[in-house]
């Protein structure tokens, strides 16, 4: 079982930065692939970024690509989300989620854990 608190979240104006921390129970958290997911109110769920067991590897949605920065510190259970040049589309509730496959998956159905979401709201 694992449990992931996350943190971060808030009010920031166009073109400025906010990082989500998500913080995960338990001792097997590097046996997990991280995730981070965006759901706006009446929309599915949207995959944001994703990284592997070890941190080396890294995808993200086109979308925020050269924006956002996922890592992860294994010693402290947490993966992040560095987020850039903020942008009002990017207004929404942030989730993170941990799945069981070593590379991770793009797809929020192949996630077996999930926070409990953290909204940021980018102002024009």
């Amino acid at each position: 079982q694992v449990q992931l608190v996350e943190s971060g979240g808030g009010l920031v104006q166009a073109g400025g930065s906010l990082r989500l921390s998500c913080a995960a129970s338990g001792r097997t958290f590097i046996r997990y692939a991280m995730g981070w997911f965006r759901q706006a109110a009446g929309k599915e769920r949207e995959f944001v970024a994703r990284i592997s067991w070890t941190g080396g590897t890294t995808y993200y949605a086109d979308s925020v690509k050269g924006r956002f920065t996922i890592s992860r510190d294994n010693a402290k259970n947490t993966v992040y989300l560095q987020m850039n040049n903020l942008k009002p589309e990017d207004t929404t509730v942030y989730y993170c989620a941990a799945g069981r496959s070593q590379y991770g998956s793009n797809l929020y159905k192949e996630y077996d854990y999930w926070g409990q979401g953290t909204q940021v709201t980018v102002s024009s």
